[in-house]
């Protein structure tokens, strides 16, 4: 009996520790013309909550030569598509985590609403994203001229933006944004139609800070890795 007991013992801490180390997967999109080295803050901040490299899913998609060569359709959409797959494929959960920076807010969530995948993201964070398009790139279809304004890209309703707006993008969703972006307010303005083109539909909470396009990204590392535990 008290070999028994013993055993337990042993199996329930080993259990518990296992179940305390079962973690959502995390896949970090980052933006045009970026590479997963951008990231770099935000992974070693997950790192130093407990995360192991094999946790961490950080897509490389993208020309870093040609920014209005990007948009989000074809060669862009299979590195970020693959990531989320095997993330969770590889999840022990069952679910993913997602944040997204800049253009990779919206190739995530297109990407999201594409596999029908939103049941398996428990938390979805939209950094410095465009969802609601960027006025620098016009109205579709007028003053679309480039690819990442055209009918893949960010110009405010097209078809991209359009085909993935009010759809499901996980249980949680946040967004991150500035009032000094200068990226997203470039036109002098941060409000498409009224509401900051940083927010998600239907999320949970907003944060703003008084940061630039890319510091929104690295400077914001404790809180984005706080909202997805």
């Amino acid at each position: 009996m008290k070999r028994l007991l013993t055993l337990f013992t042993l199996c329930l801490g080993m259990c518990t520790t296992a179940f305390a180390a079962c973690r959502d997967n995390v896949v970090l999109v980052h933006g045009n013309t970026a590479s997963p080295s951008s990231w770099n803050n935000t992974i070693n901040e997950l790192k130093r909550k407990g995360y192991a490299s094999s946790e961490i899913f950080t897509p490389d998609w993208g020309s870093k030569s040609c920014a209005s060569c990007n948009d989000h359709n074809g060669s862009e959409e299979t590195p970020v598509r693959n990531a989320i797959l095997t993330a969770i494929n590889q999840s022990c959960t069952g679910q993913i985590d997602i944040i997204g920076h800049s253009m990779g807010v919206t190739l995530a969530a297109q990407q999201i609403y594409k596999l029908g995948m939103a049941a398996y993201v428990d938390t979805f964070v939209g950094v410095a994203g465009a969802a609601r398009g960027l006025l620098s790139c016009g109205v579709y279809p007028y003053n679309v001229w480039n690819s990442t304004c055209g009918y893949y890209g960010l110009s405010v309703g097209s078809p991209l933006l359009n085909s993935i707006y009010g759809e499901a993008l996980g249980d949680k969703v946040y967004s991150i944004k500035s009032y000094s972006d200068q990226i997203v307010c470039s036109t002098g303005t941060c409000y498409v139609y009224g509401i900051h083109s940083s927010r998600l539909w239907n999320e949970n909470a907003t944060y703003t800070y008084v940061l630039g396009h890319f510091g929104l990204q690295t400077d914001t590392y404790v809180k984005q890795v706080s909202l997805i535990q």
